[in-house]
């Protein structure tokens, strides 16, 4: 099969609020972002992914859509809109929205005409359903806790939100809701955009019962997550959407799968049944949750290396020749990987984020690069609830502590300054100047404190930098064969210590090592040969079998 250029790509993801404020106000912004393109451009990306830039109350940072036709006032104009794409288009990058139809702001126009009647021509755009004995229809809870339902007077009937209580759930049983979706991604496509990356995009499918699910001990909510996953006219939908949006077009599309199995991502991202080219899967994300399963992701201990060979290697050759590979480690619903995989310490920092970045891209699949990550950001660290702003840390927080007494206050902050999703939401690191650069105002949300000495213009200096590394990896993978089509092989799965795997075609093989440890040790592969070339590694030396604190090497022969 012919080789598509969104397999070759490298995505680099933007988080406007965070990137780069133009005017002061403490909010990254969209001229913010048109500023800093010939920063993407040098670091060799090919696509910009932008998180939602639309009309929104911000309730859950932009993903709360109240006009999926307008631009949020915080992050500018349609006009200032249409700069950034030029300017990206210009600089031969391409621009990739993120849009959010699982479900809408309950500010946006086709669900205020929904509340209001039964027999609104907007009526069935979400989900209704009527009380059972005078409660909510079931015992669902959702992703950022209490009850999915909602009662509204003016019906007499409850909506489903899946998320907070002002983003509900679109109805996507109703031909004319879907319609009109398409005709919106249209308008985008229309202008000129590039793809697209399709938020909890598995959930738009509910399940035909709506009978309750079985929760968690001590839980008074089941999790709505297993419920609602890769619903039964999922695949149905996305080749509805195909064929009325993404044919005829060359668009990347990516759509966020929480809880895909491989089958799942065989469907939605095959190479041959016209839904998405890839899928984002969760299951590498969640191997550090904690062992009580009513906590979810909340803990603080790291994951086990052997658990992450296992999964990535399940995914690599579960998909290989049938569908395509999302890879990422950081994103904005995620802490930053060198804090979490890696070690943020400042004698390692630089060495296991080119480590981590050397796995990652070498494996198959398009490679997705989040701002900050090519500088070996690391996580906030905040001590104190009132640091946080992400509505989900915040409502576990009460949850845990205030609500249920389960976790210790102490413990809980732990967690949080370990997996809360705003430690990849501080703002972008430029320079050692005020707020890093980001703003000349407060910011929205506060600068790691390690931005004097963590920020891209010290980086950039370098002539060994993170983002120097980060550049000669994304050349690889635009220049060799192999690492787009070639076959994977993990290799000593049992080894807790140190990544190893081959990459090889026809014409050439690559040994890709990784220390996960910031321990000097031996390991030798019998598949290396004599005359084997290194071809890219984060220490400046070969010390042949012995492996230096965090070493990551590619051998090419």
């Amino acid at each position: 099969m012919t080789t598509q250029w969104w397999q070759k790509a490298v995505v680099y993801q933007v988080y406007p609020r965070s990137f780069q404020d133009s005017n002061g106000d403490g909010i990254g912004d969209l001229p913010g972002v048109t500023s800093r393109l010939d920063y993407i451009k040098k670091l060799g990306a090919d696509v910009i992914w932008l998180n939602p830039i639309y009309r929104s109350p911000g309730v859950d940072n932009g993903y709360d859509i109240s006009d999926y036709y307008d631009i949020n006032p915080e992050f500018g104009t349609m006009a200032d809109f249409d700069k950034l794409l030029a300017g990206a288009h210009k600089r031969g990058l391409k621009i990739m929205m993120d849009i959010v139809v699982n479900h809408s702001s309950i500010e946006n126009k086709w669900f205020k005409e929904s509340a209001k009647s039964k027999d609104n021509p907007y009526s069935d755009y979400y989900i209704w359903r009527d009380p059972v004995d005078g409660h909510a229809p079931n015992n669902w809870g959702g992703f950022f806790g209490g009850s999915v339902w909602e009662y509204v007077e003016s019906r007499q009937q409850y909506y489903l939100h899946s998320f907070a209580v002002e983003q509900a759930d679109l109805n996507w049983e109703n031909p004319k809701l879907r319609q009109a979706v398409y005709d919106m991604m249209n308008f985008w496509v229309e202008k000129g955009v590039d793809g697209f990356r399709l938020d909890v995009i598995n959930l738009i499918s509910k399940p035909a019962s709506f009978a309750d699910g079985q929760p968690n001990p001590g839980e008074p909510y089941a999790d709505i997550g297993p419920i609602i996953a890769n619903g039964p006219r999922l695949s149905e939908f996305l080749q509805e959407m195909h064929a009325k949006v993404l044919a005829g077009h060359d668009l990347i599309t990516v759509g966020e799968s929480p809880a895909a199995t491989v089958a799942d991502a065989q469907q939605s991202a095959g190479l041959k049944t016209n839904e998405l080219n890839m899928v984002f899967e969760f299951e590498h994300m969640g191997l550090d949750g904690n062992p009580a399963p009513e906590l979810g992701k909340w803990n603080d201990q790291p994951v086990k290396l052997v658990d992450l060979k296992q999964s990535l290697t399940k995914w690599q050759t579960g998909l290989h020749g049938t569908a395509w590979n999302s890879l990422y480690w950081d994103n904005h619903d995620q802490p930053r990987i060198v804090s979490r995989f890696g070690n943020d310490h400042p004698a390692y920092r630089e060495r296991s984020a080119k480590m981590l970045a050397t796995l990652l891209h070498f494996l198959q699949g398009t490679p997705y690069i989040y701002e900050g990550e090519e500088l070996a950001m690391t996580s906030a660290h905040f001590t104190k609830l009132s640091d946080y702003q992400d509505l989900e840390s915040l409502n576990a927080y009460h949850h845990f502590v205030d609500e249920e007494q389960r976790v210790p206050a102490a413990t809980m902050l732990a967690y949080l300054a370990h997996i809360s999703r705003d430690n990849a939401r501080t703002p972008m690191q430029w320079d050692a100047s005020l707020n890093a650069g980001f703003s000349t105002g407060t910011p929205w949300l506060a600068v790691n404190k390690n931005y004097p000495e963590i920020n891209a213009k010290q980086t950039l200096a370098q002539s060994d930098s993170v983002f120097n590394y980060y550049q000669r990896l994304i050349e690889l993978r635009h220049t060799l064969p192999v690492i787009t089509d070639g076959d994977y092989q993990l290799l000593a799965a049992d080894d807790a210590e140190v990544y190893a795997y081959l990459r090889q075609d026809k014409a050439e093989t690559l040994l890709v090592i990784c220390n996960f440890t910031e321990k000097s040790q031996t390991r030798h592969f019998d598949q290396l040969p004599t005359d084997a070339k290194l071809l890219i590694s984060n220490y400046a030396d070969d010390a042949g079998d012995e492996l230096r604190p965090y070493e990551a090497k590619v051998y090419q022969f």
